[in-house]
């Protein structure tokens, strides 16, 4: 039995393939995850209902299973009509969970059209669908190293 708390096999078998520098998008319910994807990436729909999962719910559980280098947001273009006045509450909420963990990595934003190309870039590896409703709410992951230890 895992002593991680990702028991999830495809999940599993994925970032186990993965290494240094390889990307996984936590997608929120909004994100166009069938055709926003990396030509190589596999996408697992864990979107069992509105708010089912979430995608903070995922960040939790992959940050027991593998080491994080940076974590990426999609920024809000000022002409967006879905823009806010401040940081989304979900963005609050994964620099918390990131804390929790002990992790040094800061939460970044990348530019909406930017976090698209990233997507597309033949290091992403994985998009897990959530059913997260809320704005602003998918992450970017790069795969990090492991140290000696660890």
């Amino acid at each position: 039995m895992l002593k991680s708390e990702l028991i999830h096999p495809e999940i599993s078998a994925i970032i186990a393939q993965a290494g240094h520098s390889s990307r996984i998008l936590i997608a929120d319910g909004n994100y166009p995850a069938s055709s926003a994807i990396g030509s190589g990436a596999k996408l697992v729909s864990l979107n069992l209902a509105p708010g089912l999962v979430t995608v903070s719910q995922v960040l939790k559980v992959l940050l027991t299973a593998i080491p994080i280098e940076a974590v990426n947001t999609m920024g809000m273009p000022d002409d967006d009509p879905y823009k806010l006045d401040t940081d989304p509450p979900a963005w609050d909420a994964y620099r918390g969970i990131l804390a929790a963990a002990k992790s040094t990595v800061e939460l970044k934003p990348i530019e909406r059209w930017d976090f698209y190309d990233a997507v597309a870039s033949r290091d992403h590896v994985l998009t897990i669908q959530t059913g997260d409703q809320a704005l602003w709410a998918n992450l970017l992951l790069t795969v990090g190293v492991r140290q000696a230890g660890e």
